[in-house]
């Protein structure tokens, strides 16, 4: 629990309005989101035209691809306690630029065993990046439109997806595999300097680190708080920050998270790494089967249109249970319909609406379950678990590709994984209440 008085400036943070300087650490955390976004599917881009280049079975990768979740795991598991207490900005920058480099690395991979340790690297950057990004939005928010606006910054993921598979779709052909690390390099190491220069700390940081002086001072001002507020009270982390998810009042509704982001990452990952190489054995070239899989980027960001209303209208848990369960219908006509390629390229966007678009809600949902101090341990964690199902989806893809399934019926087993998530976080919306926990907090 939050301390009983809470300080001036912990109530002022959690009524702060939204204005230039939260919207800018939005977008900049968004960008942060979008080479994210990129980075993990970069890998299975890149399968199609390896499995020619190298002359290897697309099964082959499985161990790349479930070494690069590995490596979001360690990454996503050691950055939230860091983050939370030792600042956001400095592991936020440090995660940016190994995902450059090693991106870029990759590029010069020669064999599997090569990129396997390569992608493992980059997997550290990428799960570095995920949870601090929400700690850091988080701090910039009030209580009021938290989940929205992280649900809106989370849109930057599937989004540099979607934008960067239509640009290797266009450079594939004419630079061959070794493009998409490239691209995958070039634009973080191209954000770092502007994350150093334009991204604040956290205001929570800063007053109890005492910024009296310098941009770290100036950005207090700009949110009505100096260090003579006090920082009796300020919400950030004073002891094991892990320990504080299964405090009283907190252990339920992290099991359930856990369950949630597990169940959802298994499908997404599942889509993301094997959907270039199932469409590919389908028929289509690889230029053709990277434009459609990363139809389901551009799914989850249309489906913020329909899924921030009504969310706000009837609650996270109802309205993501529901989107989860309408996946069911995507992937079902997928593994089982014999579809024209139009009709193919609807459920693929469909199937992104239903698995990342929800994956979307719920890291703004989480973000309102837990208070600032433990907020980017919980998230890190929950996206840290939810990494073991991030590695059993590429591993549940290739060991039924290497049992010679036929390809779409690859994505039958995800319809099950995807009623799990829908009962859990209904399930997780009793536990928590309509109001979350630390809503209730803060209002004190």
């Amino acid at each position: 629990m939050v301390d009983e008085v809470m300080s001036r400036a912990e109530t002022a943070l959690e009524n702060q309005r939204f204005g230039g300087l939260q919207f800018r650490v939005a977008l900049l955390c968004s960008l942060v989101q979008a080479l994210d976004g990129y980075d993990i599917g970069a890998i299975g881009m890149a399968v199609p035209s390896l499995t020619h280049a190298w002359n290897v079975p697309g099964a082959a990768f499985s161990i790349t691809f479930i070494m690069s979740s590995v490596g979001i795991l360690v990454g996503a598991l050691a950055s939230g306690p860091a983050a939370d207490r030792f600042g956001r900005k400095p592991v936020l920058l440090i995660s940016t630029a190994i995902i450059g480099v090693f991106s870029l690395v990759s590029a010069l991979a020669g064999s599997i065993d090569q990129l396997v340790i390569y992608r493992f690297l980059t997997g550290i950057g990428i799960g570095g990046i995920m949870a601090v990004t929400v700690g850091l939005t988080s701090d910039y928010c009030s209580q009021r439109y938290r989940a929205t606006v992280i649900m809106m910054m989370f849109c930057g993921n599937p989004l540099g997806g979607f934008v960067g598979g239509q640009i290797v779709a266009q450079l594939l052909p004419i630079y061959g595999w070794q493009c998409i690390f490239v691209v995958g390099g070039a634009f973080p190491l191209l954000l770092l300097p502007i994350l150093a220069i334009w991204l604040p700390e956290s205001p929570r940081f800063l007053i109890a680190r005492g910024a009296k002086s310098g941009r770290g001072a100036a950005i207090l001002a700009r949110l009505n708080l100096t260090h003579s507020t006090g920082t009796q009270g300020v919400d950030i982390a004073r002891g094991n920050p892990i320990a504080m998810l299964f405090s009283p009042g907190y252990g339920a509704r992290t099991v359930l998270l856990w369950i949630i982001y597990f169940a959802n990452l298994l499908d997404i990952y599942l889509l993301i790494y094997w959907m270039p190489e199932v469409l590919h054995l389908g028929g289509l070239t690889p230029p053709q089967a990277v434009f459609a899989a990363s139809l389901g980027g551009l799914g989850s960001v249309l489906s913020m249109l329909y899924l921030g209303p009504l969310i706000v209208r009837f609650g996270s848990d109802r309205v993501l249970a529901l989107n989860l369960l309408s996946g069911i219908v995507f992937i079902g006509a997928l593994a089982l319909l014999q579809m024209p390629y139009w009709l193919t390229l609807i459920a693929i966007l469909g199937s992104g609406a239903a698995t990342i678009g929800s994956m979307l809600g719920i890291n703004g949902y989480c973000a309102t379950l837990y208070p600032a101090r433990m907020r980017t341990t919980g998230s890190g964690w929950a996206l840290g678990i939810g990494r073991l199902g991030g590695i059993a989806g590429p591993a549940v893809g290739g060991f039924m590709l290497g049992l010679g399934w036929p390809p779409p019926e690859i994505f039958l087993s995800a319809c099950g994984v995807s009623l799990i998530a829908a009962a859990a976080i209904a399930i997780l919306g009793v536990v928590a209440g309509r109001t979350p926990q630390i809503a209730m907090e803060a209002a004190e």
